[in-house]
């Protein structure tokens, strides 16, 4: 049998395919314009040759902070695990939870979709992934289960926003909409994905669950609880006990400071830090062994960093060739030759395939939303239209792209391999991406408050 492709084979095989398309595709750009949306213009082609071997020396320091924070948190996890705390904790609530682990997952999946609609959570699963899915194998589930309801939960929360600043926020900016403005369909959207995630979710647990000693069905190996054999777990069941008010002091501080006080990931990463030495403290290690058991969880997530370093690195060579402008121009231009829900559906897919290649949804809308805007008003669609298909296209791929840094470290600490997630998740963010669409059509086709 042959063995699927390494993840780095992949990256680095797409690397080199963009590095070949700058000798071939027509290098352009867009600039600003004084009185209306970017204009492209042609330049001289910037082939990228050696420029294949710098990618990953260059994706790491475009990408410092999140392979930082990958790193910082891995950390500050093995220690936490090391204690024994967490599992003590996962027996107790097992223990009392009983035949209600199925609300649990349900509601679980809820909170973090959520998030991702009412905060656009993002970076901010990784660290609850290395919570939950310790959680979930405990209850006799597998890895999958727990990234299902942690971190496709709120992809499908921040695909659907309602309130999500990063995506609904700027995107009604640009196009010149008022702020927050359709809630009543986007709510209706944001239930509805929810509830067919948590239908999914549930149905998968059932499907695949088995007594906790037991190989998971699904081919993904159950991450079982981060230990070092020279590090023992704290023996005082009072000490276990603090350890996990100290989890859940962080869990509520994480919360209230994203939510209240703008936290991003320098932040949140002097959090974890801090939770994890304290818990080395706690449990009686000294200071060498904490620092030991910091380096072991660093090491152990290190090729979850790698890969964000090396798949930024495509974003690089097709910028630097000044191809990538090249290629949006060429998919916008084919906007204008059907009618409002053809162009509605052209703009959903030009959304969908841009972000397989640029997650930033920043970025995203700096380049599409003022291109689209006009030509919107030139068929008579809606500029909510618009901003709802910039939102379901930015975020359903998420859950596919090897650039998106969050995907590859959600995945680290969950210990899926990339490869192995392609395989398992790519219908399901198909049947997504066609429930976008659908959810789309009501706005051509009928007359929907704000829109």
């Amino acid at each position: 049998m042959k063995r699927f492709p390494n993840t780095y084979v992949i990256i680095s095989a797409i690397i080199v395919l963009c590095a070949v398309a700058t000798f071939i595709v027509p290098a352009g750009r867009y600039v600003a314009s004084a009185d209306g949306p970017p204009v492209y213009e042609r330049l001289a082609r910037s082939p990228q040759s050696w420029q294949v071997f710098s990618a990953l020396y260059n994706g790491f320091v475009k990408q410092a902070g999140i392979i930082v924070f990958i790193l910082i948190v891995g950390g500050a996890f093995w220690i936490l695990n090391s204690t024994g705390a967490v599992s003590f904790g996962i027996e107790r609530f097992i223990r009392k939870a009983g035949k209600y682990d199925k609300l649990v997952l349900a509601g679980l999946t809820v909170l973090f979709s959520l998030g991702g609609a009412v905060f656009g959570m993002s970076e901010e699963t990784i660290p609850f992934v290395g919570i939950v899915v310790p959680l979930v194998v405990a209850m006799g589930y597998d890895a999958i289960t727990g990234l299902l309801v942690v971190y496709v939960a709120s992809n499908v929360g921040f695909s659907s926003a309602f309130l999500n600043p990063f995506t609904v926020g700027i995107a009604q900016e640009m196009a010149g909409v008022p702020l927050f403005s359709g809630m009543g369909y986007r709510l209706a959207c944001w239930s509805l994905l929810t509830a067919a995630c948590v239908v999914f979710t549930l149905s998968y647990a059932s499907r695949i669950r088995k007594p906790v000693a037991a190989p998971a069905p699904s081919g993904v190996s159950r991450p079982c609880v981060q230990s070092v054999e020279e590090a023992p777990p704290a023996s005082s069941e009072g000490r276990k006990k603090a350890i996990l008010w100290l989890l859940l002091i962080s869990v509520i501080a994480l919360v209230a400071g994203v939510t209240c006080f703008k936290w991003y990931m320098p932040e949140i990463s002097a959090l974890f830090l801090a939770m994890g030495l304290l818990c080395g403290i706690i449990a009686g290690y000294g200071a060498n062994r904490i620092a030991d058991l910091f380096l072991a969880g660093a090491r152990d997530i290190l090729p979850a960093a790698m890969v964000v370093g090396l798949a930024s690195g495509i974003i690089l060579i097709l910028q630097d060739g000044h191809i990538l402008d090249t290629i949006l121009h060429s998919m916008e231009q084919g906007l204008g030759e059907g009618g409002r829900t053809a162009s509605l559906a052209l703009m959903y897919g030009i959304q969908t395939l841009i972000n397989l290649v640029i997650p930033s949804a920043t970025a995203k809308a700096a380049i599409t939303i003022p291109v689209m805007t006009p030509f919107c008003d030139m068929i008579g669609l809606s500029r909510q239209s618009m901003v709802l298909a910039f939102q379901f296209g930015d975020g359903f791929t998420n859950m596919l792209t090897p650039t998106s840094g969050v995907l590859i470290a959600a995945l680290g600490m969950a210990k899926v391999p990339y490869a192995r997630w392609i395989k398992w998740a790519w219908k399901g963010v198909a049947a997504l991406i066609l429930a976008g669409f659908v959810l789309l059509l009501p706005t051509v086709l009928y007359s929907i408050a704000g829109f």
